[in-house]
């Protein structure tokens, strides 16, 4: 999560795969500590967001393990159909779980990558990818396909993790995420180097301004940021003009 330059990072789908993998047992928990339990707020902010969109299904691209597409459901009062998707077995393995008893979508949390989406065009009223979109190989790619899978109208909220602005709040950020965090993740996870990968992957997003830009070129209008937790996070909005 520091500023500056990032290392070259390998995003491969199969390096990315296996990563996620390795934590996906203790992911929940280190979720909730490495964010000070303020993720679930965050995933409802991002639910308010993507609710304002059309009648019709949500897309929860990168769903993890589905806590933020419970999140839209509850937000939504049960009443919209919400698809998870994620190309990590074991995650979806720990969606099932959380999302089928509530009824959740139909079909069931299923496997999908965010290079390939595996939807018709304009299948969805609403998208939203949490702390996904700076762990793809393409992210232009990945915005062309959320942007052909949403119907024109459709609303894209991205949730991600972020550097800081502000200079007094920056330092603190960077001590945490290169000293604190990675400590965590070797302490609770026997993956532990995701979480090592983790502030390299966020510093080597693009700036607030370029992702709009990127967002922009990717066919959404109407397209905004607003930072949370001193910036800690960012939520981004969009409107699908295909």
């Amino acid at each position: 999560m520091s500023p500056g330059a990032a290392t070259h990072l390998d995003k491969r789908g199969s390096t990315i795969r296996d990563m996620f993998a390795g934590v996906a047992p203790r992911y929940d928990l280190l979720n909730r500590l490495i964010s000070a339990f303020l993720d679930e707020g965050w995933r409802r902010r991002a639910a308010a967001a993507v609710d304002q969109a059309p009648p019709g299904a949500v897309l929860d691209l990168c769903c993890g393990t589905g806590d933020q597409a419970r999140a839209v459901y509850l937000r939504g009062r049960k009443s919209r159909r919400v698809a998870a998707a994620d190309f990590t077995l074991p995650m979806l393995a720990l969606a099932r779980k959380k999302l089928v008893p509530l009824g959740v979508g139909h079909p069931a949390p299923m496997a999908a990558d965010a290079l390939e989406l595996p939807f018709p065009a304009g299948a969805f009223a609403g998208a939203v990818v949490s702390f996904g979109l700076r762990n793809v190989s393409d992210l232009d790619r990945s915005l062309a396909e959320l942007a052909r899978a949403l119907a024109p109208g459709g609303r894209l909220v991205v949730l991600e993790a972020a550097v800081p602005r502000n200079r007094l709040v920056r330092p603190f950020h960077r001590f945490y995420s290169r000293r604190i965090l990675p400590w965590l993740g070797m302490l609770f996870s026997p993956r532990g180097s995701a979480y090592r990968y983790l502030p390299a992957s966020v510093a080597d997003f693009p700036s607030r301004e370029a992702f709009l830009a990127r967002m922009a070129a990717a066919g959404f209008t109407d397209v905004s940021f607003r930072d949370l937790s001193l910036g800690a996070v960012c939520l981004y909005r969009g409107t699908s003009t295909r």
